[in-house]
């Protein structure tokens, strides 16, 4: 099971996280939805979507919004990883740290698969 890391832990401290393959930018992720900027914005600020500063922008890693959509099960983990303390970078880096006992490599991966149950239960345990 992957290690807990508490959002008050320094950023500076923790390993970075396997980045995602690709980024999306806010405007990029309304054109691909079908939706306006401040819906996106909106759904940040409800942790549907995880949104990370890179080189100065806020960005969404493209695995997070397949097809046209939201993951499924991403704003459920979203609200579990925060209920855990995470912060969006520490609940980025959990999300595509290496895991070899996940079927997809990553939970971020997983969630797309038939196995995105497995990731919100790990997700959920750890809040205990």
């Amino acid at each position: 099971m992957t290690d807990s890391v508490p959002s008050d832990q320094a950023a500076s401290d923790l390993a970075g996280p396997t980045d995602p393959a690709g980024w999306l930018t806010l405007p990029d992720v309304a054109e691909r939805l079908d939706l306006s900027i401040s819906k996106v914005h909106q759904m940040i600020r409800d942790r549907e979507l995880l949104a990370v500063r890179r080189d100065g922008v806020r960005k969404i890693p493209t695995d997070l919004v397949a097809n046209q959509i939201v993951l499924k099960h991403l704003p459920g983990v979203l609200t579990l990883l925060g209920d855990a303390g995470y912060d969006d970078e520490a609940a980025l880096r959990w999300l595509y740290e290496p895991d070899d006992t996940l079927s997809g490599g990553t939970p971020a991966v997983t969630l797309g698969g038939d196995h995105a149950r497995e990731v919100k239960r790990r997700a959920q345990a750890l809040g205990f």
